[in-house]
């Protein structure tokens, strides 16, 4: 195994640990339980991290890649944007029926509660975030909408909001409280937020 292998092997380790650990503790997660569940030393986590903030930053950008790669596979070119949030909708809403669900929801909660209790950490974590969901921006922006291209702008109004629509609502759902929300209530939701676009009050001039 080469130097990088190694590097790369024990990276992957860690983040598979703290997944676990951070999931289960939250803001009391023990970095050295997440390296003993790794076969590593703390030491580790600071050469390949810099800290416990650096590692839960990475844990974050690491689960949410392979999501937003999802979503881009299940929201094709060549629609227009009720079409593509439509789409993405129900990709979402088949997520809360995976296997993973119940896990993916405990971590977002964890999560949450982690920024509560450290400023910082929920600073470095916001960044991350906003990061990954450019790819959700660049995925809408450009598509035709009401007569008119939907701008960057709208693009990146429109996904906090599908954020924070979809959170609730497949929280609603893992947890049993929204026994109706099936897809098609998932994708009524998302186009009905989505079809006032194209009156944006918050364009800037150019």
């Amino acid at each position: 195994m080469t130097r990088a292998e190694a590097k790369e092997r024990n990276r992957r380790a860690l983040l598979d640990a703290a997944f676990e650990v951070v999931s289960r503790d939250g803001y009391r997660a023990r970095l050295e339980e997440i390296a003993e569940r790794a076969d590593l030393t703390t030491g580790a986590v600071y050469s390949l991290f810099g800290s416990k903030n650096g590692l839960v930053v990475a844990l974050v950008a690491d689960h949410l890649r392979p999501y937003y790669e999802e979503i881009e596979q299940a929201v094709p070119a060549g629609l227009d944007l009720l079409e593509a949030v439509d789409a993405f909708a129900r990709h979402y809403r088949r997520g809360c029926d995976a296997p993973d669900a119940l896990a993916r929801m405990s971590l977002q909660i964890t999560l949450l509660d982690m920024a509560l209790h450290d400023p910082e950490l929920g600073s470095r974590l916001a960044t991350s975030i906003r990061s990954q969901e450019e790819h959700l921006v660049a995925l809408f922006a450009g598509r035709p909408h009401g007569g008119r291209t939907v701008t960057p702008h709208q693009a990146q109004r429109l996904t906090t909001a599908l954020r924070a629509l979809f959170v609730g609502l497949s929280q609603g759902v893992t947890l049993g409280l929204a026994p109706g929300a099936d897809e098609q209530y998932f994708a009524a939701a998302a186009r009905a937020l989505a079809s006032g676009m194209s009156e944006d009050p918050g364009e800037p001039t150019p």
